[in-house]
């Protein structure tokens, strides 16, 4: 039932789809919470960046930030990402447009973590001396990450299921093999349940523990 499988390195496809989403989550959670202490920050010029850039990317569709990536960093700017390889160059290109583009996902959702955080532990910090890095850094970041678990899991799974976009400039990842066997075989159905079966796989157990752990970690007011 299966046979059409043959000769095609799913697990692979599947592998690659799996870095591209750690790689991206780990680099848009660090640009996404710089750009929520931006967002926050007592400076208007940082303010005012860090709304702009949530505002622009949000608003422009995963597929031209990608695409932009490849025919304007990479062939017109000759951006090649350290690496001489088309292939590599492809999958550094894309890992940095998902970075760029859900970081500004986990910007929103740390920023409303820093909301649920009572204004007077910060002018408590104020008051003993700290200023607004360390206020941020000791007292309102860990508050907030502990409140967006869930909200960051969301950006992780959208996240995972927007790495297919990748296959717009040839990475092979887990839609550019199933695009490909869908070309060469006839189970056109089957190839899709596959594929599918395979992100759930990859989705479903992450959300099903970070919901767990984002209960687990819930700050009690």
């Amino acid at each position: 039932m299966f046979d059409f499988l043959q000769g095609y390195d799913v697990l692979g496809a599947f592998w690659t789809t799996v870095k591209l989403t750690v790689l991206s989550a780990l680099g848009s959670l660090v640009l996404g919470t710089l750009l929520a202490a931006m967002r926050v920050s007592p400076l208007p010029l940082m303010r005012g960046f860090g709304t702009a850039y949530v505002n622009i990317v949000r608003n422009i569709p995963l597929t031209i930030i990608i695409l932009f990536s490849s025919l304007g960093l990479a062939d017109i700017f000759g951006m090649t990402m350290g690496a001489s390889d088309f292939a590599v160059q492809g999958f550094r290109l894309a890992v940095l447009s998902l970075i760029v583009y859900h970081a500004a996902f986990v910007c929103e959702a740390l920023r409303s973590g820093i909301n649920t955080v009572p204004v007077g532990q910060a002018e408590a910090a104020r008051a003993i001396g700290l200023g607004f890095g360390q206020t941020l850094r000791l007292i309102v970041l860990p508050q907030a990450f502990r409140a967006v678990v869930v909200p960051l899991a969301n950006v992780l799974i959208a996240l995972t299921k927007n790495t297919t976009v990748a296959a717009a400039i040839g990475v092979a990842e887990a839609a550019t093999l199933m695009k490909t066997m869908m070309e060469n075989e006839a189970q056109t159905v089957l190839i899709a349940a596959v594929f599918a079966f395979g992100f759930v796989v990859l989705t479903l157990p992450t959300g099903l523990f970070l919901g767990w752990l984002g209960k687990r970690l819930a700050v009690k007011r």
